[in-house]
This record gives structure tokens, sequence and C-alpha cells, in this order.
């Protein structure tokens, strides 16, 4: 048997030599039922009892159903007398109802659904998709493949039917039996889930042959070593058959059983026989014996059946999208299928731009003025959505598919890699693209215009040009992948709306998500974001504005990291509004598809070589964000199984036993906001314990549950995922803590302890009445609002939580009263992005003291650059030894880094507070821009310092690291040591950072030409001479 294209040829597995062919087995026993001559008898009792049939045609009529359809017998020993009585009392009226309509042809559908089993038998020509009628595969994909788990799993087994007698009113059927699976170990243990006796169903372990049950092991060991699909080919010896065994994990792809019947069909082939079958470990593996359709024109099945097997990892990532239907139709392949999807989605995120007028709308406007600086946001936001919706785009792609097959072919002609395993045979897919016109890029723009008949078609598929022009590498011809990625070149992008320029942009798309990952350097840092979205409605908005959103992300955290040696990055995973559930399985796709552009392909068949326009290595550095702090370990770990040279450092906040410094533990991202609140109270002569605070974000997040448990103050109201929590007197601090200790949600709060003036109002409650006496509507729109709510008035507001833009132009007013006076003396922003710029210079104005995100939210960034230098600086044994915990053993080092990297984020939060606070007394700059200033100032400084000739002074560089570098890690390793193992890039990072944010904070953004010489005279030239 072989184990052809995706298998190393010629290895031994379980003592059985996989070779390219085998004899005819079958694979399964055959299904006998030793009852079926007595079940006809009882069956012909029961319908001479019923009266509906006449009683001198119910022989024949049951003779018929039994002896000349080719139903297996699987169903004869599933059903029971009754239900094939009234299948067949069916399939008479269909007769008549033929015989009526003076129709040549018997159309059967014949179904019974259960919660154990379910039977469908349906009139099938070979080798056709089903457009219309019963869609019975798309029925089984939704209600008992795609939800099937470990726990509660379905398996299918199909058959076409021989009839014995060929004709109109005797057609060919197609069968699906579907049966509740009965695992021999419901809950195996890790030594037991490679053992297919102990995970796989009793009833395939009857029915399949001994080599069956080898391969399927074989398949099913290394679907539990990968992420993405094992694909393996059998030929069978004597015969044209070809047996397609396909083995994936449960629930990381949808719709896959139906979409493979589309993909042979499209080749010309049909299945005699197909199973899927599931194990107790969480695979399942799908067997598909396929053939040529007789007298069919098509490639042979020799050659298609490689193009299947390579196109079946497409459909594996992508099973259904809009454009299915010309792929049913033949219209086009899976490729250019998926691809014109994939630029569906491009053009969805990059055609609503704001054009040549918005420009010269800025140029005349005054940004100052606050009317037009409205008048600006509005128009903004109205062209981002009203110009292309997805719709739109989607009507006008289904218009042009031969464009679609030009722009592919263009794409392809430059990505694809003609790599057929033991053959030197071009593929089809190579095949494919000499049949097509082969276009320059400006021949293409030229048949865009002559073809389509307006300019907003013409825009659209200019952006599919646009696509392909900066697509520097992919993964989409890559055999096995689990989702595809696209690292782009962002030199597309619009000066007038992304000023300040990306240096690497990563679009990755699966059939769960979509999502973005976009740095400004090309050492970067920043977390990973999920978005959830909680109906249509609001998936509408964040699909809409999700690059937007990615970019301020990324250049925020751009801003927040210069005191750290690495530039600002964020990654976004959007889920679909029908996967809200799914998010570990979009962020481990997400992660596996991106290091497929991160790390050189070796293995035939498995990880190609890529065609690689970047024409040098890059890293990402993945931390924690919304979502994912839980995946950290995963992403690491499975960075170390694909050997990634840099998986170490590839994630930070992993657990302790891996060496990470988990942020929400020891509240390394509060601390650095929490000084803010704290500098706040000591310049304005406040005790804490007399203040009141407003918090968005909850006990339950990372930020919301630390700021609890540091602070001392009123508490008065707290906003999270589950509702609102409100309490003039002050929430009862003790049991505030409790649920912060717990990490549980306010609606968790014991609302007995609430003073008369309180009140808690969930998301899913309506109609509430407040003790003021209004009446709450809505509680999901109470919840999104409340910040907002006159209610919500304190000394200072916290956002620990909350979607970007919750104040903006549109409802800063709400945050000031009548007569001026504004609902929070100050604002310490701890939440990304939760004000927008405009809002917050408008709320300044009115007085209000605000420290935006970029200045705030920077102690997480600290801690995760300082935990990937001790990964750098020690080796592995050192590491394992200095800054792993094992079995709640605390290594002493370890305790102490910690403790002296939260000692570097308090200190760096209040050098840039007191700069900060010291620059807006002198000059009344707001402090929003004077955040900016700064921000710009230390990163441009960083950057003209690590290419000046200070770092070639070698002493000079020494005195500057052993004051940048950790005191910890200096005494432990040395200076020479740290040098001779941390990058050089890296380390010049560090000595730029180190100096231009010391700088910065010292003298302001605009210092005189002499300071920056005194500064060096102070610090550091003494040390050099």
């Amino acid at each position: 048997m072989t184990g052809a294209t995706l298998a190393p040829p010629n290895t031994t597995t379980n003592g059985v030599n996989k070779t390219h062919t085998t004899v005819d087995d079958g694979g399964y026993n055959a299904n006998v039922f030793a009852g079926k001559e007595e079940q006809m008898v009882q069956v012909c009792e029961y319908l001479e009892k019923s009266g509906f049939l006449p009683q001198a045609l119910v022989q024949n009529e049951v003779s018929w159903f039994y002896g000349n359809l080719g139903i297996d017998d699987f169903y004869f020993a599933l059903e029971s007398v009754e239900t094939i009585a009234n299948h067949i009392m069916s399939l008479y009226g269909a007769k008549i109802l033929a015989f009526t309509k003076h129709e040549n042809a018997l159309a059967i559908n014949l179904e019974k659904e259960s919660e154990d089993s379910s039977i469908y038998i349906h009139s099938s020509e070979p080798g056709i998709s089903q457009l219309q009628g019963p869609q019975c595969e798309k029925r089984i994909d939704e209600h008992y493949l795609d939800p099937s788990t470990a726990s509660s799993a379905y398996r299918v087994e199909s058959y076409r039917s021989s009839p014995t007698v060929s004709n109109a009113m005797t057609p060919q059927l197609r069968c699906y039996f579907v049966t509740k699976c009965q695992f021999v170990n419901p809950s195996p243990t890790p030594e037991q889930e490679t053992d297919i006796k102990q995970v796989a169903d009793q009833n395939f372990l009857k029915k399949a042959t001994d080599y069956t049950r080898t391969i399927y092991e074989d398949v099913m060991r290394n679907v539990l070593q990968r992420t993405g699909p094992v694909i393996e080919m059998y030929e069978v010896k004597g015969t044209r058959e070809r047996r397609l065994v396909i083995g994936y994990r449960q629930g990381s792809t949808q719709g896959f059983f139906s979409a493979m019947s589309d993909l042979y069909h499209y080749y010309d082939l049909y299945s005699t026989r197909k199973y899927v079958e599931q194990f107790s470990n969480g695979v399942t593996i799908m067997g598909l014996y396929l053939n040529p359709l007789p007298n069919a024109r098509a490639v042979p099945i020799e050659h298609s059946i490689y193009q299947v097997m390579k196109e079946t990892s497409l459909l594996y990532c992508l099973p259904t999208t809009p454009l299915q239907e010309f792929f049913k139709t033949n219209k086009l392949s899976v490729q250019e299928t998926v691809y014109g999807y994939v630029c569906w989605i491009f053009s969805q995120h990059f055609l609503n731009r704001l054009g040549k007028e918005y420009l010269s709308l800025t140029n005349i406007l005054d940004k100052v003025n606050p009317v037009h600086e409205e008048v600006l946001t509005k128009m903004k936001k109205r062209l981002r959505q009203d110009t292309f919706t997805r719709e739109y785009i989607l009507d006008i792609i289904k218009q042009y598919p031969d464009l679609i097959k030009l722009l592919y072919a263009n794409f392809a002609t430059v990505h694809y890699v003609n790599q057929r395993e033991a053959s030197i045979q071009p593929t089809i897919s190579y095949q494919r693209l000499t049949t097509v016109e082969n276009l320059t890029n400006e021949q293409l723009s030229k048949k865009i215009k002559s073809v389509t008949s307006n300019a907003h078609e013409q825009l659209v598929f200019e952006s599919f040009l646009q696509f392909n022009q900066h697509v520097l590498k992919t993964n989409f011809y890559q055999s096995t992948k689990v989702a595809l990625s696209f690292r782009l070149d962002p030199s597309f992008l619009p000066e007038i709306e992304y000023p300040t320029k990306l240096y690497g942009m990563f679009l990755v798309v699966g059939s769960e998500f979509r999502g973005f990952h976009l740095r400004f350097r090309d050492v970067a840092r920043g977390g990973i974001r999920i978005i959830r979205s909680r109906n249509r409605e609001a998936y509408s908005i964040n699909q809409r504005t999700l690059f937007d959103e990615n970019y301020a992300l990324a250049a925020t955290q751009q801003r927040k990291n210069k005191d750290i040696p690495e530039g600002g990055s964020k990654g976004t995973i959007l889920l679909d509004i029908y996967q809200q559930d799914k998010a570990r399985v979009a962020f481990e796709k997400y992660v596996d598809s991106v290091l497929d552009l991160l790390i050189t392909g070796q293995t035939m068949g498995i990880k190609e070589p890529l065609v690689d326009l970047m024409g040098k290595p890059e890293i990402l550095f993945f931390g924690p964000d919304e979502g994912t702090a839980d995946y950290m370990d995963w992403a690491s770990q499975h960075a170390r199984r694909r050997n990634a040279s840099f998986w170490k450092a590839f994630t930070t906040g992993k657990s302790q036993s891996l060496g990470g410094i988990p942020h929400d533990t020891y509240g390394m991202t509060t601390r650095s906001v929490h000084q803010y609140v704290l500098g706040i109270y000591r310049t304005f002569g406040l005790k804490e314990e007399e203040c009141t605070k407003l918090q968005t974000g909850g006990p339950d997040g990372d930020l919301g549950s630390n700021e609890i448990k540091i602070s001392k103050d009123k508490t008065v109201a707290i906003v999270d995922g589950s509702g609102v929590l409100y309490d003039s007197n002050g929430i009862e601090r003790e049991e505030l803590t409790r649920l912060a200790n717990k990490r549980l949600m306010i609606n968790n709060f014991d609302t007995a302890k609430l003073s008369k003036d309180g009140f808690r109002v969930l998301v899913d409650e309506n109609n509430v009445q407040l003790p003021n006496g209004d009446v709450v509507e809505n509680g999901l729109q109470f919840r999104n609002t409340f910040h907002t709510h006159p209610s919500a008035k304190a000394t200072v507001f916290v956002p620990c939580g909350g979607r970007p833009e919750s104040i903006d132009l549109y409802n800063v007013q709400k945050l000031v009263d009548n007569d001026g006076v504004p609902h929070f003396k100050y604002i310490v922003e701890g939440a990304n992005l939760f004000i927008t710029q405009e809002a917050r210079l408008r709320l300044e104005r009115q007085g209000i003291v605000i420290f935006k995100d970029a200045s705030a939210n920077k102690g997480g960034v600290t801690s995760s650059s300082l935990e990937v230098l001790a990964a750098l600086a020690f080796n592995d044994a050192e590491f394992v030894e200095h800054m792993c915990v094992k079995d709640g053993q605390v290594p002493e080092f370890y305790q102490a880094y910690v403790e002296q990297v939260q000692r570097i984020i308090e200190r760096n939060a209040a050098v840039e507070f007191e700069a900060l606070w010291r620059e807006h007394s002198k000059s009344g700059t707001p402090i929003s821009n004077l955040s900016d200033d700064l921000s710009v100032a230390i990163v441009q400084l960083n950057e003209q310092l690590q290419n000046t000739g200070l770092w070639d002074n070698v002493q000079l560089r020494h005195a500057v690291l052993r004051k940048a570098f950790p005191s910890l890690l200096l005494e432990k390793l040395g200076l020479d040591t740290l040098l001779a193992r941390v990058p050089e890039n890296y380390v010049k990072a560090i000595f730029g950072a180190y100096l231009a944010s010391q700088f910065v904070y010292r003298y302001g953004a605009s210092p005189d030409h002499f300071a920056f010489f005194e500064f060096m005279r102070e610090n550091y030239y003494a040390e050099t001479n």
C-alpha cells in the first residue's frame, strides 16, 4: 500500500512496508445482515395489513426494494420493519407521481434522523455535485461531523449502490449511515491515545480489516503530532481505484466532508464508498474510495489524484466560501475559488479608503477647531462604511469569474512552485497555468478597465491586482496547512490614513477567522488579541474596523515600547460570527500558519520551501492580550516542535514552568497604570482612601483584578463583561477583593453587601428599576454606555478594559454636565485605545487631567522584554535552573528577577509621569500630545544613536550597557557573557533605547543643542576616562 506524496516513501511503520500498491482487500469487511430474508417476510406482512399498497403488488415492490436497488445490508440491519415498510410505500407513491407527471426518472429521497443514528438514501448520478435537492452531506456535516467531540462523536458509512437492473425507474443510489460512536475507551490516557484498539469505535474495529486498522493508526499518530491535516493516498493492484485517507483533529475544520465530494467531482471522479471514523483521542479520519467516471475526457486519475491531494489542504483551510457555486459548476477551480475569496477579504479592508477629496478637506479645515474636527471624524466613518460594503464587493466579484481566473494566474505565476514528488511531470496546477493567458500587470490593468462596466467594478478588481503585487510570501501552495497566510509589503497603504509606515504586515485567513499581524520595526513585540462579536451587528462593525484597530493598537504599542529594545507590533484574530466558541482553534491556526512563513520548509509533501520575495529571514515575537493569555505556552512549545530556533523567545507571558513571567500573577501591567494614579494623588495632594473611582474592566481580568487588589480608594462603579455594579457609598472592598482573587465577574457579587443606593444590572436583564426610580430597559446597552451615564461620576476614572474608541467625539460631551462640570477630574487610560485622541484633547480642554494608554499601559511590554532578555542570556541548562518553576519550587534567581522587573516598571512609569507633568506645567501643551511627542522623540533618538559613532566607542558602550542591563543578569553572568550570547542587533537596540529614554525623560522632547552633551558628560564620560 502507498503512503504517497504526503508521506516519506519506502518507510516501515508498525512492521508494515508501505509500498505504492496493495491488493484489493476492500478495506472494510462487507456488511452482511443474516436476518434479511426473515425481515422481508415481516415487511410484506406489515404492508399487507396496512392496506396502502394493493395486495397483489406487495411482494413485487418488496422484492424490487430489497433486490434491485443495491442498498447496503447496513440499512436493513439498522432499520425496523415499520421504517422499511414506510420507505417502500414512499417509493411506490413516488412512482405513481412520476407516472402522472409523465416523468421517466424516479427521484428517491429516503431519510430517518434520530439522536443515535440517521439514514439518508437518495438518487445520485456519479461524479455530480448536487446544487439543489436534499443536500444530505451538508446536513451530515452540520448536524453530526462538525459538532463531534471526543466525548460525543458520530461515524459515517456511505455506499454507492449498484442496481441489478439499470433503467430510469431503478436509479443509482447513494446511501449514508450515521451512527453515534461507542468507543472502547472514551477517556484514554496519554499512553493509550496512540493505540487504535483503545480509542476506536467498537463497530469500526469489527468492520475494518487488519490492514485498514494499521494504516489508520499510522495516520492517527501523525495527526496527534501535527497541527494540520495528514493526507495519504493508496493504490489498489489491478485497478484504477485510489484510496484517499485524510486525518485531522476534531473541530479543526467545518463542512469538510461535503466539500471533498465537490473536489473530486471537479476532476470527474466518483466514490464507490466513503467512511468517516472518529476516535476518542480527538482525531477524525476520512477514507474515500475514488474511481474515474467511465468514458470521461478528464485528466487520468493517475495524475488528477495528486491534484486532489494538493487541493485537499486548501479545502481543509476553507471548506466553504461564498464563491463555492463557481467551483461546483466547474467554472473555477478550488485554487481560483479560494484565491477569489482571499482577495474579497483583502478588498473589504483596503477598498474603503478616504481618497484625495478627504485629503483636500483636511487641508481646508482646521483640525484644532472642535466643529471642524467632528466633521472630519464623521466624514471618515461615513466614507469607510458606506462606499464598498462586503456584500456589494461580492456581487461585483461574482459577475466576472473569468477575471478571477486571469488574476489568479498572475498570482500563481509568481508563487507557485512545481513540486511533484517522485516524478518530474508537471502538476495539473502548472499545466492549468499554461492554458491561461499570462498577462503583465500593465496588461491586466488594461484588461480590467476594458471588461468591467463602471469605476466601482474596476476598483474592486484593481484591488486584486494590488494584492498580487504586494504578496512577498505565502503558504497558499504548501501541502499541509491549517490556514492561509500572506506576508505583504505594506507600502500600498496611503500615508494620509497611516502616517507611520509599517515594517511588516501579515494577513491570515482561516475557516473560523481572519486576522492581521502588523509591526513597525524588524525586531518588534506586541500581543495577539482575540476579537469576539456578541451579535451580527457587532461582527459587522468589528469586521469593518479590524485593520484600523490593529494598526492603532500596533502604533500605540510602538509608543509604549519606547523604554525597551523592541519596536511595536500587534496581532488581531476576528472570530467569524458563527465561530465564537472557536478561539483556541483560531489562535492555533493563526500561529501555525504564520510559522509557515517564518520557518523554511524542508520536507517535500509536508512543509516545502516557499517562494520568498523578502529575501531574508524574519522573527516575530508574540505576547498575551485579550483572550490569548492561556495560549502562550502552547505557541512556544509548538514553535519548538516545528524546530524554530527562536522558540524560547517566541512568546512571553508563558507559565512559570516554561520560564515565563505571567503578567496577571505579578500585576505587571497594573504596576505601571497604578503608578500614574499614585502620581496624581501625590501631585495634587490627595489621599487615596478618600478618592472615588470608576473602573471599566472587572475583577475577572488581569488589569482589572490587580487594580482592585493594589488600590485603597473608594470604588463606586465596576463595569465588566457581565454588567454594571454601582454603589455611590463605595463598593464593599472585601467582597470586591474576593472576586478579584478568584477572577470572577461582578455577576458573582453578593448584592446583599450593597448599600440602599447601590445596584447591579447584568447584560441579560431588561426593565430593571434603579434605587432612584429610573428604569434600565436594556442591560446590554446600559453596560456598553455606563461610562457616559449621568451617575458615572468619580474623582478618577481608570479604564482597565473595554472596546477601542468607547469614548469618541460622538459621546465625549456626555462626560461633562450641562453646567460644564466634568464627571471625572482625572483619567488614567489603562485600556488600550479606550479614548480617541480627539476626545482626549476635548476632555483636556474641559480641565480633566488625562494620562493616555501609550504612557500608562506599558508595564506588560517591559516585563515581556526582560523575560525575553533572560531567555537570550541563559543557555538551556541555566534557563531551566534559574528561570523555570518546577513542582511549585521557585528558583531564588527567578523570584529576585521578578521583583527587579517590577521595580523597573514602577521606576519607568514614575519617571515618565514626572516628565509629562513637568513639560505640561511649563508649556501648557495637552498631556495627550506630550505623550506622543515624548514617544516619537525617544524612538527617533534611539534609531539615531544605534547608527552613530557612540556605539563604536567600546568603553562608552560598556558604560551604558552596565546601567541598561538588569543588575541581576550582570551579577549572574557578567557583561562579557551577555554580549557574547545576546544578538548584537538586540544589544544595539538596548543601548539606543536606554540612552534615548533616559535623556528625553530628563530634557523633554525638544531639548536645546547642548543638552545631550551635558547629559552624556554627567552620566557617562567620567566613566570612560
